[in-house]
């Protein structure tokens, strides 16, 4: 027989993840709609190369300070065709670089900065842009409620998946 506690942390991680994945389809809608060519451009001049590619990874995860958000961002730019699968690899493997250095520099300095904290204020931001008349406010608005909901899916996603060590079952 199922526990109630098994069932609610089902529903729980089941939530987390709708949450999760609907923040990023509402991201790369908005991120689609506003970039255009210039964004597009951008990053695909970020990622000419691998090395090009391994050094924006580095430093995005170095001031994001999270491979997680990295990653996530660069799912969004891959949905949203911004980037191309290739492209991505290296700054997936930047962002992996990222973390270790951001590891030791979090040892050393003691500063950490989680992204977690501005994702609701992103959603109170972008809430009131997504009610413009104007098309371009609607699209920012956009990016900025799929941001925040996504790192809140995140979050919850993080803080309902049982932990192995207290739960062995």
């Amino acid at each position: 027989m199922m526990s109630f506690s098994f069932i609610s942390a089902f529903f729980n991680i089941l939530g987390s993840l709708g949450v999760f994945l609907f923040g990023m389809k509402v991201m790369s809608d908005g991120i689609q709609k506003v970039a255009g060519y210039r964004l597009k451009n951008i990053l695909s001049y970020m990622t000419q190369n691998r090395f090009a590619g391994v050094l924006t990874g580095f430093i995005t995860t170095c001031l994001v300070q999270s491979s997680s958000a990295t990653t996530v961002m660069l799912i969004s730019f891959v949905n949203a065709g911004l980037l191309t699968l290739a492209q991505s690899i290296g700054v997936i493997m930047g962002a992996n670089i990222g973390t270790t250095i951001t590891g030791w520099l979090v040892s050393i300095f003691g500063f950490k900065f989680k992204i977690t904290t501005i994702a609701l204020p992103a959603v109170g931001i972008g809430l009131p842009l997504i009610f413009s008349q104007y098309i371009k406010r609607k699209n920012i608005g956009e990016v900025f409620v799929g941001f925040g909901l996504l790192f809140l899916g995140l979050k919850f996603l993080k803080e309902s998946v049982p932990n192995i060590k207290d739960n062995p079952e």
